[in-house]
């Protein structure tokens, strides 16, 4: 029976994840919702905000005693993550609770006065992929902003960074690029969770005003877990980031991904996993992929719909640096591209690709050869200067 007990034992330790995350909505019901006592709240959130164990945020605040939850706002991609990207969104009434879901991605990107009236407070709770062209960071600082300006209180309830709280990566972005897919001036990967983020972006106030702000924080979480170390079960945050691991792909091929003549996979069952191109050899360009010698990511040739190029391979905890691949990844393409991807692209995808990646530096850089990782050194300063500064605002 002792030995039983003893494998019993060690199957479960196997089996369970090594340590148990709280999120920020368990942690506030476990406190008896006091930071809302009393409160007519405003919930900003999706089909992402869930407690550790499924439930609805947007439920449980329906439920919670002495808490008078009033409406939801909801960001890109609806209430219910299926709208796809770049698809202006109505209002809607929410079917679970009864409440106007009011819609942060069409007429306007920030809830209005008339939409606050009557707030006293504005949650928000969305799961976050750490990367900075990811619009539901950016719905949180336009919602901050509102915050300020109405005088309402903002409560973050934080959630992990599923690249974890190590890896920052990639470009800045220039002052007269900012929009909202790049409305913080951050790494294209950051490496901080929803409620650091909105702590520097209010004490910095990148955003106009600042507001009242409450972070209601993990426990349990580490800045070395990647999502599969916090034993949490994925909800998919987008039409395409279906899997817990897709947020590295989406670093590896998103940034290219609005230029014409590229194929990522997305719309298929692989999304970011493919960069493709017109004219590429499928073996020279995997070679030259494995040839980067970045730990955690491998590549294998890819053909089809008239594209060649590479799939990708890339370990969630990959130690590579995934936007140095990204960059790579789209000097090969283009350098093989004729016209380059640059000419081939209409006004609106330049415009959308150069707001992305932050600057619209890189075409020049680019079609003068300048190598790729000449062009990723030059990222090194504003890193360490953002590694620097960022470090008064972590939590964990």
């Amino acid at each position: 029976m002792r030995r039983f007990f003893s494998t019993l034992l060690a199957l479960l330790v196997l089996i369970l994840p090594a340590s148990a995350i709280e999120l920020g909505i368990d942690r506030l019901e476990s406190r008896g919702f006091d930071t809302l006592k009393g409160k007519r709240v405003g919930l900003i959130t999706n089909q992402t905000g869930v407690s550790s164990s499924g439930k609805r945020t947007r439920e449980i605040l329906a439920k919670a005693p002495g808490v008078k939850l009033v409406c939801l706002f909801t960001p890109e991609h609806g209430l219910d993550g299926k709208e796809l990207a770049g698809k202006y969104i109505a209002n809607r009434k929410d079917p679970l609770t009864g409440l106007t879901a009011h819609s942060l991605y069409g007429p306007t990107r920030k809830p209005t006065p008339e939409m606050l009236k009557g707030l006293d407070v504005l949650v928000y709770d969305m799961q976050d992929i750490g990367v900075r062209s990811y619009t539901y960071i950016s719905t949180m600082a336009r919602c901050m902003e509102a915050a300020a300006e109405s005088n309402l209180e903002f409560v973050v309830l934080d959630r992990p960074n599923p690249l974890g709280g190590v890896r920052v990566e990639g470009p800045p972005v220039e002052p007269q690029w900012i929009s909202f897919v790049g409305q913080i001036p951050v790494p294209y990967v950051h490496g901080m969770t929803c409620g650091e983020l909105a702590r520097m972006l209010n004490e910095k106030q990148w955003m106009a005003g600042r507001c009242k702000l409450t972070v209601v924080k993990m426990q349990g979480w580490e800045r070395r877990m990647v999502w599969r170390d916090t034993g949490l079960p994925w909800v998919q945050t987008s039409p395409n980031i279906p899997r817990a691991e897709s947020p590295v792909y989406y670093v590896a091929t998103g940034i290219v991904g609005s230029l014409a003549g590229l194929e990522t996979g997305v719309g298929g069952p692989t999304p970011f996993e493919i960069c493709a191109g017109k004219g590429a050899d499928p073996e020279s360009f995997a070679k030259y992929v494995n040839n980067l010698k970045l730990q955690g990511v491998q590549a294998r040739p890819y053909t089809g719909s008239g594209f060649s190029g590479c799939r990708l391979s890339i370990a969630p905890d990959a130690k590579g640096d995934l936007c140095y691949l990204a960059l790579a990844l789209l000097a090969e393409t283009n350098r093989v591209s004729k016209p380059d991807l640059f000419a081939k692209s209409a006004p609106d995808k330049l415009d959308i690709f150069f707001k992305v990646y932050g600057s619209s530096a890189i075409r020049d850089l680019l079609r003068k050869g300048t190598p790729a990782q000449k062009i990723a050194q030059g990222w090194t300063p504003s890193l360490d200067k953002f590694k620097s500064e960022r470090s008064g605002y972590l939590f964990y």
